[in-house]
């Protein structure tokens, strides 16, 4: 994963979850299904900075993501795009 992260240079930052206990806690956790065994199925969480989610999709196959344009405006709600100077870089660098 660290390789990965470092070739991409992702802007954000990756939890591996090995045990499984976020999955579970956020409710995306699928033991068995069609087409997935005992991972998490696909979600996205838009999580304010005082911990309150603000937005999430939690997919139903494995196949399913949500729109790039739903996370833009949904962050455009919060005042996170546009060159807003609250915005905050979490990316450390990356």
């Amino acid at each position: 994963m660290k390789r990965y992260i470092e070739d991409t240079g992702l802007p954000f930052d990756i939890l591996v979850d090995q045990r499984r206990e976020i999955i579970k806690a956020y409710g995306v956790w699928q033991r068995v299904g069609l087409d997935a065994w005992n991972i998490s199925r696909p979600a996205f969480f838009l999580i304010d900075c005082k911990g309150v989610i603000r937005y999430l999709f939690v997919a139903n196959w494995q196949t399913e993501f949500p729109e790039h344009e739903d996370i833009v405006r949904e962050l455009r709600k919060l005042g996170r795009v546009d060159g807003n100077p609250d915005w905050q870089d979490t990316s450390h660098g990356r």
